[in-house]
């Protein structure tokens, strides 16, 4: 397991990069925009996201477990996108946001703020993933996907203003934001449910 999580992450960066750099790009475009307009796009790109996150993890558990019930695959699914979706979109963008001393953090968790929108999403990506389970979805979607996401957090708090400087930072904790909670969600998460020894492939 540890020499998949560091290969997945070796292989993952250099997009990963290029996906923070295109937030960079979109950020340097959008930054003056309007809390509710900037909110409005969070709550587009996060919803997909949780929906995206949820069918990959929930498949991967259930292609890798012979013995996989639709109710197990469904909390794996829903957990697995719900608590890692949030932790990459609101957790480290707001960590990011205070430790910047940003004007207006907030830490917008879409389960509570949207849960009529985010909650069902994460339960259909899993049911996808129980009838037909894949992990054949262009990577580069969910990298960016959750990119963007994180961006416009990020932007909701920015209040207008934008440096150079303040940039370099906030490419950072894209970069951060992205790669840790997808390899999580989409490889160590689904299988840490999978018993020793009952794995297929």
């Amino acid at each position: 397991m540890k020499n998949k999580i560091i290969k997945e992450l070796g292989e993952h960066a250099p997009f990963t990069l290029f996906g923070a750099l295109t937030g960079i790009a979109i950020m340097f475009i959008f930054y003056k925009v309007s809390f509710d307009i900037s909110h409005s796009i969070f709550y587009v790109l996060h919803p997909l996201h949780v929906l995206l996150s949820a069918l990959v993890t929930a498949s991967m558990f259930k292609l890798y477990s012979k013995k996989s019930n639709i109710i197990k695959v469904l909390l794996i699914g829903y957990f697995g996108s719900i608590g890692i979706v949030s932790i990459s979109d609101s957790i480290i963008p707001y960590i990011g946001e205070i430790l910047l001393n940003l004007p207006n953090p907030g830490i917008h968790l879409g389960f509570i703020e949207k849960w009529w929108l985010v909650n069902p999403l994460a339960v259909v990506g899993s049911l996808i993933a129980y009838f037909w389970p894949t992990t054949k979805i262009p990577h580069s979607g969910h990298v960016l996907l959750s990119t963007w996401a994180s961006l416009f957090h990020v932007i909701m708090a920015l209040g207008g203003i934008l440096s150079f400087g303040l940039s370099i930072v906030i490419l950072f904790f894209l970069f951060i934001a992205v790669l840790l909670p997808c390899c999580l969600s989409d490889i160590v998460f689904p299988l840490l449910f999978v018993p020793k020894g009952k794995k297929n492939g």
